[in-house]
């Protein structure tokens, strides 16, 4: 999946080996509002915006293999149908991406900080237990993403997501996109949704290191509360990572960058194709290759982008959005 500016496209290979190719524009939760493009709200309505784009797009691949499967729907799917009628779909999108949402919240957020406080009593200060509950979160993260690589259809994925990486860092580099070029081209970007999920991570550290709060339930309160603030501010270090050439932006971005080891695959060359019919469907790239604008990538955006549903991820060169 590739989106450029409110175009994106979704390249899918049908059952008989062709290529489907879906193209549509998705102005996003608050399309033409200013406030939504203010440092550190942007990052919150791009997070959510990337939820939405990729439970669409997952919806329409998952199409192609209900028709293989000829599957009659079942009584949850009718009852759906019989009460939201058209809207059945939205509303199902809607309750998933929220569902999403708390359960990433939960697992990586509040899961750490209840782990954290039985060691509370055995740590000499708050700072050290904050550290600890980081590494926790941290631990967590990397665990969820080594569990579900190694799951068959997220190897697949994964791959995919290399696909997407590649064809990207191919243009960024100058080079005609074709399967031969985009082979050779590195499958690990700054501006990957790994990297922003890794970074949010050790932002979560900082901030919970200064912010303290004694009672119990505040704490808790406070950590659900500053979800948006930590995604925002980690948002901005991705943009700013995406278009810094600054040596020590670049070491910092190194870490995030690692964790695309686990989260991209070399794709084959068919995949390398499906991933070239997306970028063409919504970006000249010729004309990029004269004048310089590239296009996001959804990252896989089969990881729904979410932590939830296997993270995101956009990249674009010409704001240095993550993917």
């Amino acid at each position: 999946m590739m989106k450029n500016q409110n175009q994106y496209s979704v390249a899918v290979r049908r059952p008989d080996g062709e290529i489907e190719v879906q193209a549509d524009e998705y102005g996003g939760i608050a399309a033409g509002k200013a406030w939504a493009k203010l440092p550190l709200i942007r990052g919150v309505v791009n997070f959510i915006d990337s939820l939405i784009l990729g439970m669409q797009t997952l919806t329409f691949s998952a199409g192609f293999y209900d028709d293989e499967e000829a599957q009659e729907p079942g009584r949850f799917e009718k009852f759906l149908d019989r009460t939201f009628g058209e809207k059945a779909e939205k509303v199902v999108m809607g309750c998933t991406v929220a569902f999403s949402i708390v359960m990433a919240v939960a697992i990586f957020m509040l899961l750490p900080y209840f782990i954290s406080d039985f060691f509370r009593a055995y740590l000499p200060s708050d700072t050290l237990t904050a550290v600890v509950e980081g590494v926790i979160r941290l631990a967590i993260f990397v665990l969820y993403v080594v569990l579900i690589s190694s799951m068959k259809d997220i190897r697949r994925v994964y791959m995919y997501h290399g696909a997407e990486h590649k064809s990207i860092n191919c243009i960024e580099h100058g080079l005609e996109l074709n399967v031969e070029n985009v082979r050779k081209s590195s499958r690990y970007h700054a501006r990957c949704g790994t990297s922003f999920l890794f970074i949010v991570m050790i932002i979560s550290i900082i901030f919970f290191i200064f912010i303290r709060v004694e009672s119990p339930v505040w704490r808790v309160v406070t950590r659900v509360l500053l979800v948006p603030v930590i995604a925002g501010v980690s948002y901005e270090f991705i943009r700013l990572a995406g278009r810094s050439e600054n040596p020590l932006v670049k070491l910092l971005s190194l870490p995030g960058k690692g964790m695309q080891k686990l989260t991209t695959r070399e794709p084959d060359d068919d995949m390398i194709e499906v991933a070239i019919a997306a970028v063409e469907a919504v970006f000249d790239w010729r004309a990029f290759l004269d004048a310089g604008a590239a296009p996001e990538c959804a990252g896989a955006v089969s990881r729904g982008s979410s932590m939830a549903a296997h993270g995101e991820r956009r990249c674009r060169t010409d704001e240095g959005e993550p993917a």
